[in-house]
């Protein structure tokens, strides 16, 4: 059974398909009947990137051939420009919604440690002050405690004097 597929050519990372009507137990890239086409999916500027000679697919089809899916994706491509256009503008707007999303995430984790830097500034200034009015409750203990030692610091000699 003949069947048109595609047929990988190119370098390592960068292919180029060619449309070919071939033996159906071939492999891939093997030996063909016909090329009928190319397509060029990394094809940049003025880069065509899809070729096709309608006259010979029609002429295989009429011959019985069948036509595989991704082939049968770029035939319909190829009578319809404006599908390719509809993808792009399609894959622009996923980019555009993973842009925004990735922007929101990023401004949450900033809010976040913001908020957690205000929170750890405040605790700190709770801080500073417990052991400010602590700092000031032990100086007017002492300074309470000091009035009373000295009393009890004279007292002593006198006791001692008595006592001799």
């Amino acid at each position: 059974m003949v069947k048109i597929r595609l047929a990988r050519g190119g370098a390592k990372k960068n292919p180029f398909y060619s449309i070919v009507a071939t033996d159906s137990r071939k492999r891939r890239d093997s030996g063909y009947i016909e090329r009928i086409g190319y397509f060029n999916p990394v094809a940049r500027g003025q880069e065509v990137r899809l070729q096709l000679e309608e006259d010979r697919l029609s002429h295989w089809i009429s011959q019985g051939a069948q036509i595989s899916d991704r082939v049968k994706q770029l035939v319909k491509e190829y009578r319809d420009p404006s599908i390719r256009e509809k993808q792009l503008a399609k894959q622009a707007a996923n980019a555009d919604d993973k842009a925004k999303k990735i922007a929101a995430e990023e401004k949450a984790k900033a809010d976040l440690a913001a908020t957690e830097a205000a929170a750890a500034e405040a605790v700190a200034a709770e801080a500073a002050a417990a052991e400010a009015v602590a700092a000031e409750a032990a100086a007017a203990e002492a300074v309470a405690a000091a009035p009373a030692e000295e009393a009890v610091a004279e007292e002593k000699p006198a006791e001692e004097s008595e006592e001799k």
